[in-house]
C-alpha cells in the first residue's frame, strides 16, 4: 500500500502580506479591479473581503467600505466557512444603502449553495459610531467613490481622572466615586484609519484621518501622464495627491495599497522613491 503523504502547510488559498508597527499586524492584500482584504488581528476586525485567506476565517467583525466586487466578492464564502467551522455568526458593518441589497445577495447564495447564511449585518450611517470593545469604538465617515462608500477611524478610548480631582488623597477619590460621583472623562485617541477607496475629497472632509497612528488607504495612480480630474472623478487617489498633503499627514505609518494594474512592481516602488518627500517618504509602506 502506498503511503499517504501530508503536509503541514497551511492553506494558502489568498496571497497576504504582513507589518507590525506600534503593536498593531497589518495583514492583507489590495489591488484594483482585483482583491481587497485587510486585517488587524489584535483589533478582531477585518476590513472588506475581496477575498478571504482561510486564516481570516476565525475573525468575527468586518467592515465594508463598498459594494464594488473586489471589496465584497467573498463575503458569502466568509459566511459559509464561518458556519462550517461551527463559529458564531460573524457581524459585519457596512453601508446602510447597500444593507438590502446584500442580506439578498445572501440569500439567493443560501439557496444556491443549499446551505444557511447566517450573519449579522449591521448598515451605517456616516457619522455613526460603533462600540467593538471597552478599549476601542470605531467612528464612520463618508468617502468620495463612485458608488456609495464609507471609511472608519478607530479609536483608542481610555479613562483619565477629570482634572478637578487630579491630586487629591486616594481616599477622597475614592470616597467620590462611591458616593456617585463620574470622576473620570474618556479620552480617546485615534489609532486606526481605513479609508476603501476614495478621491481626496473623502479624507479632506475627515481630519481625523490624518491623526491615526495607522492609516490604511489606497494609491491607485502614480504615473505623471494620468490626469488627475479623470483620477478623481472615479473615487481614486494619485501620488501628488499625497505629495501635496504632506504636511497634513500625521501618522506614524501609512500603508498604501490598491495600485492599478497597469503598473508593475518596480515601476511603484521606483517612482515613490523618486517623488515622495521626506518625511512622508519615510512613513509610507508600499504593500506590493
Amino acid at each position: 500500500m502506498r503511503e499517504i503523504l501530508s503536509s503541514d502547510r497551511p492553506v494558502d488559498n489568498a496571497p497576504y502580506l504582513k507589518h507590525h508597527h506600534a503593536g498593531l499586524t497589518i495583514e492583507g492584500y489590495s489591488r484594483a479591479a482585483v482583491q481587497s482584504y485587510w486585517r488587524v488581528p489584535e483589533l478582531k476586525i477585518g476590513f472588506d473581503l475581496g477575498a478571504v485567506p482561510w486564516d481570516y476565517t476565525g475573525t468575527p467583525t468586518w467592515f465594508i467600505s463598498h459594494s464594488h466586487l473586489d471589496h465584497i466578492a467573498a463575503l458569502p464564502v466568509y459566511v459559509a466557512r464561518r458556519r462550517m467551522m461551527r463559529m458564531e455568526p460573524p457581524t459585519i458593518y457596512l453601508p446602510a444603502v447597500v444593507l438590502d441589497d446584500v442580506q439578498r445577495l445572501l440569500l439567493i447564495m443560501q439557496r444556491l449553495d443549499r446551505g444557511r447564511q447566517l450573519a449579522n449585518l449591521v448598515g451605517l450611517e456616516p457619522g455613526q459610531e460603533v462600540e467593538l470593545s471597552r478599549e476601542h469604538v470605531m467612528t464612520v465617515f463618508e468617502t468620495t467613490h463612485t458608488i456609495p462608500s464609507m471609511g472608519c477611524v478607530i479609536w483608542d478610548r481610555r479613562k483619565k481622572l477629570r482634572e478637578e480631582y487630579v491630586g487629591l488623597p486616594g481616599e477622597q477619590i475614592r470616597d467620590l466615586r462611591l458616593s456617585g460621583v463620574d470622576i473620570t472623562r474618556e479620552v480617546r485617541v485615534p489609532l486606526l484609519g481605513f479609508t476603501g477607496d476614495t478621491s481626496p475629497a473623502g479624507i479632506d472632509n475627515y481630519p481625523p484621518i490624518f491623526e491615526a497612528k495607522v492609516l490604511i488607504t489606497e494609491l491607485s495612480f502614480i504615473r505623471e501622464g494620468h490626469r488627475r480630474e479623470k483620477i478623481h472623478k472615479f473615487g481614486h487617489m494619485h501620488l501628488d495627491d499625497f505629495i501635496e498633503r504632506k504636511d497634513r499627514f500625521q501618522n506614524e505609518l501609512i500603508v498604501a495599497g490598491h495600485f492599478s494594474t497597469r503598473y508593475h512592481a518596480d515601476e511603484i516602488r521606483k517612482v515613490l522613491n523618486r517623488k515622495l518627500p521626506e518625511p512622508l517618504r519615510s512613513r509610507l509602506k508600499i504593500w506590493l
